[in-house]
């Protein structure tokens, strides 16, 4: 049984959780022949692919406003499908493990574009180097329209140099905050000039606006381009350990553990950065099944969402509320609250989002009515609109069904009411929890009320 907690363990932290059809799956098996599976059920990469219609943007800017309004329309539509088509992905994929490393580096290249076809790109990007190179997934990312418009390097020239994409590469991206100087950022400026794109999307190196002098970065001295400002990065050690600080706190625990980081950095610098061989390195690591790693975690809302999708394989009539519980609970997939994304950990719960979380559970699995106010985004100004005219308050009903024979045929037979618990939640049980496995005469009704806790919201 050792094996199989740990087991848990690992698919809640390299998944969205495990169910109790995965439990009877692997319940002899060993860790890595756990890990083996997770990693081959990563091997195909099925792109999302909902988003077909481009508008060319040169046109529509001299278009009338009725046509704008409807393009418009056109593209809040299509955001929307394209939310629901990951959660839904997520929900239901066996490629577990590459689709919570989209989630990861979806949130560490964090992006914002009202352009659904550049954003679908983009996320493509990141699923199709999720488990791969992190070098070829930087240029790939970097490169991408969705992202050299967010940080404006569309608009990086010779002679009139835009730095933002040069900071947030450094900062954000790869070696970190205080290990460059002010004098760096301006020399990779220059040397990312004339990136940019065309009107099909496609990565463009325009030579007119590209400064072809000699710059100086960390040490170094030539006619660099963009990759070998890329590349200079990446030689240094510490872009390994910047990114592994960010993993470790991702998969393992919120306070970083220097020998187990100086480990992982090891390996993925050795490894010239493909990141395959730090995951196995951590999921078989003694430490990552620590019992201070286990149970640590506050799940992110979309963790949370979509584990619950999986465990109950619930289905939506009404796929918009998705959008609501994303707003409700601080996180909508392709809304970043800025360029660092966002922040993780204790920041995912305050007492709105809370109350949210323990609600939602029981709403979903029960059938029931919530009422929405939401975090909204700033910049979303027609779901403000609509919520001022409903007196801040949206009357959803939720119309989700859980498929509970699936769920309870999937539990082994020997498994007892404790048993159930104990899986189901990953902290050890406490009085209230252990008071309602004893006095629920109706399996289901705990069910509901386990998932309706606040150990339910630790991983």
């Amino acid at each position: 049984m050792k094996d199989i907690k740990h087991i848990k363990h690992l698919f809640a932290r390299a998944g969205f959780g495990m169910r109790f059809e995965d439990l009877r799956k692997y319940k002899n098996a060993s860790i890595n022949k756990a890990v083996k599976e997770l990693f081959e059920n990563s091997d195909t990469v099925d792109p999302i692919a909902v988003v077909t219609q481009t508008v060319d943007y040169m046109v529509l800017a001299k278009a009338d406003a009725d046509t704008k309004k409807k393009v418009f329309q056109m593209e809040r539509e299509q955001e929307k499908n394209l939310n629901a088509a990951w959660i839904n992905k997520m929900s239901t994929t066996d490629a577990v493990l590459c689709e919570k490393m989209t989630l990861f580096w979806s949130n560490h290249f964090s992006c914002r574009d009202n352009r659904a076809i550049y954003v679908q790109q983009l996320n493509n990007i990141q699923r199709a180097n999720a488990l791969g190179n992190f070098r070829t997934l930087l240029i790939q990312v970097s490169q991408s329209p969705a992202m050299l418009l967010f940080l404006n390097n569309q608009q990086n020239h010779k002679g009139h140099p835009n730095e933002n994409f040069a900071r947030e590469l450094m900062e954000l991206f790869t070696i970190g905050r205080g290990n460059y100087t002010e004098q760096d950022i301006k020399e990779s400026a220059r040397a990312f000039t004339g990136w940019g794109f065309d009107k099909d999307g496609t990565f463009k190196m325009r030579p007119f606006f590209h400064d072809t002098g000699v710059k100086t970065f960390m040490g170094k001295t030539g006619n660099f381009q963009g990759e070998d400002i890329i590349d200079i990065l990446l030689s240094k050690k510490q872009t390994a350990r910047f990114i592994s600080t960010k993993l470790y706190k991702y998969l393992v625990n919120e306070t970083p553990d220097d020998a187990h980081i100086n480990a992982m950095t090891d390996v993925f610098f050795n490894a010239n950065y493909e990141i395959k061989p730090l995951l196995e390195f951590v999921f078989t690591a003694d430490w990552f099944y620590d019992d201070k790693n286990s149970g640590n975690l506050i799940k992110s809302p979309i963790d949370f969402i979509v584990g619950l999708n999986r465990q109950f394989y619930v289905t939506y009539q009404k796929p918009d509320v998705l959008l609501l519980f994303q707003r409700a609970l601080g996180q909508v997939l392709f809304y970043p609250p800025n360029v660092a994304g966002w922040p993780g950990g204790r920041n995912w719960i305050d007492s709105s989002s809370l109350m949210y979380r323990l609600k939602i559970a029981s709403t979903v699995l029960d059938q029931g009515l919530i009422n929405f106010t939401g975090k909204t985004d700033p910049e979303d100004e027609a779901y403000l609109a609509t919520v001022r005219n409903q007196q801040h308050v949206v009357n959803t009903r939720v119309q989700a069904e859980a498929d509970w024979d699936e769920f309870f045929n999937s539990i082994p037979k020997d498994m007892s009411k404790v048993d159930i618990a104990h899986f189901l939640l990953e902290p050890q049980l406490n009085g209230m929890v252990q008071n309602t496995v004893n006095e629920d005469n109706d399996l289901k009704m705990m069910v509901i009320e386990l998932v309706s806790t606040p150990e339910y919201q630790l991983c």
